[in-house]
């Protein structure tokens, strides 16, 4: 029997539809809401958050978390108290009310951000960064544990057991091995140019395309939903209501296409967690790195693939026959795959795709450390640009307010992608040990894939911690050198180095 389990899931249900109507007013406000609507539904969403703290704050729920803890439970349910647990502790530490007008104040800075980007007005949007900043920075002091630094709990919120110490060394290892390659690239391999690809391509016939694409990758569109907004990303409401989004360039064919892959690849993640997981504290994905890893091995390892687009390739040309005229499937591929330094990380090529996520971690540290002010942001961001990637910013709409991260309080989130990306290499490789996946990308099968990542990853939700899961479905735990072996291998070849 378990009693006081089955009474504590009557309040998380009750969180649960609290969660999942402010992920709905979220969704609205980046895709549909008028753009005046921001100052008086972010208070609505502030109460909406205020109700779910105080619910699961409350002592009746600490109480049977406890209580739960002594019955007897199955992996399911002992995942969702312990997950249920570690929520409850972190917000307890802070106070109600500081609470609730940091939820308010992201709930309205996306909008603020948004529009500071179109207009180029990064002053606009600094002292709302600024209020995001110390305000993260005081909710980290109220949680982090005894001798951690207030960096390192904002880290560990998005990739448990990864913080400076783990980090410092991980992005040592890129920069020792990614830079000189990209060197070699530049500077001995045989030019690849994708003007092509820059030529104007309709919009309404890439977002025909694109839903084809997305449904193609696994995407259910009796689950989900494909929108536009400035930042593309995924919203997983449960298992059955998974939300897309995308953005259409005229004259940038590639952007949309690898958007919307990368994105479907976190919805195929959502829509596979098991029913007994899904809208509960245990649903979802296992870590932000674990979930980065499925969006990244798709828009990368299959999507980029010359496999991949062996059937599909045609397709494409059916619907921009004229614009792709004279543009091989080979020359294609290679265009997709170039590697070249650009300024938006959201477009930057698998290559250099690290280095931009350096460049955030480096200049989050400096933030979080008071070494360097709001107003000092985009001068520090242009010169690490150029520093890194030699290339600098002419405006600050593509240089620190390309990003929605910070807007949405997501301090500490960045070095997730680059995880991401590694553990992409390693799931990667030991799928290949076990599925011909050339083979299923050649005939337009891509369900034996979506059945081992479903399998091994996607059925767990949050039920085995991320290094658990990597450990049990690649037999060994994190290592980063299949993705520096993926990364050299490739690019090597496709320069002919």
């Amino acid at each position: 029997m378990s009693r006081k389990y089955d009474e504590l899931m009557t309040h998380v249900e009750k969180m649960q539809a609290l969660e999942m109507a402010e992920s709905l007013f979220s969704w609205d406000m980046e895709t549909g809401a008028p753009r005046e609507a921001a100052p008086l539904t972010a208070r609505v969403m502030g109460s909406l958050s205020s109700q779910y703290f105080d619910i699961l704050t409350s002592p009746q729920v600490g109480e049977l978390i406890c209580q739960a803890k002594e019955e007897e439970l199955n992996e399911v349910q002992a995942a969702i108290v312990r997950e249920l647990a570690k929520t409850r502790d972190r917000l307890c530490r802070i106070p109600a009310e500081e609470y609730r007008e940091y939820a308010e104040l992201i709930a309205g800075a996306a909008q603020v951000w948004a529009r500071a980007k179109r207009e180029n007005d990064f002053a606009s949007f600094a002292p709302v960064l600024t209020r995001i900043i110390e305000m993260s920075k005081r909710i980290a002091d109220y949680s982090r544990k005894e001798g951690q630094s207030r960096y390192d709990a904002m880290l560990w919120q998005y990739e448990e057991g990864f913080g400076q110490a783990e980090l410092d060394p991980f992005f040592a290892l890129l920069r020792e091995n990614i830079v000189p390659l990209l060197k070699r690239v530049t500077q001995e391999g045989e030019p690849i140019s994708a003007a092509p690809l820059h030529r104007s391509f309709d919009v309404e016939k890439q977002r025909k395309f694109n839903c084809f694409l997305a449904e193609y990758i696994g995407f259910d569109f009796g689950r989900g939903v494909l929108a536009e907004s400035e930042h593309p990303f995924t919203d997983g409401l449960h298992n059955h209501d998974v939300r897309i989004t995308t953005h259409y360039y005229e004259n940038m064919l590639e952007s949309a296409m690898f958007s919307t892959i990368h994105e479907s690849g976190h919805a195929i993640y959502e829509m596979n967690v098991d029913d007994a997981v899904t809208l509960t504290p245990a649903g979802g994905g296992a870590s932000c790195g674990m979930h980065e890893s499925q969006s990244r091995l798709m828009e990368n390892m299959i999507g980029r693939s010359p496999s991949f687009w062996e059937p599909l390739y045609p397709r494409l040309q059916e619907l921009f026959g004229e614009e792709l005229a004279g543009v091989s499937r080979e020359d294609f591929v290679r265009m997709i795959n170039r590697a070249e330094p650009s300024l938006i990380r959201t477009e930057a090529d698998e290559l250099t795709y690290c280095l931009h996520v350096m460049i955030r971690y480096e200049i989050e540290k400096e933030l979080i450390d008071g070494n360097l002010g709001v107003s000092e942001l985009p001068q520090v961001w242009n010169d690490k640009y150029e520093a890194y990637l030699g290339i600098r910013p002419a405006n600050d709409a593509e240089g620190v307010l390309q990003d929605i991260h910070w807007a949405q309080g997501s301090i500490g989130y960045f070095p997730s992608y680059a995880l991401g990306n590694a553990f992409a290499a390693q799931i990667y490789h030991a799928m290949g040990r076990e599925v011909d996946i050339d083979g299923c990308l050649r005939q337009g099968n891509l369900e034996p894939i979506r059945g081992w990542l479903k399998e091994k990853i996607h059925r767990f939700g949050r039920v085995k911690p991320a290094k658990e899961l990597l450990q049990e479905a690649t037999g060994e735990d994190f290592n980063p050198s299949y993705y520096i072996d993926y990364l050299t291998g490739k690019f090597r070849s496709l320069y002919r180095l």
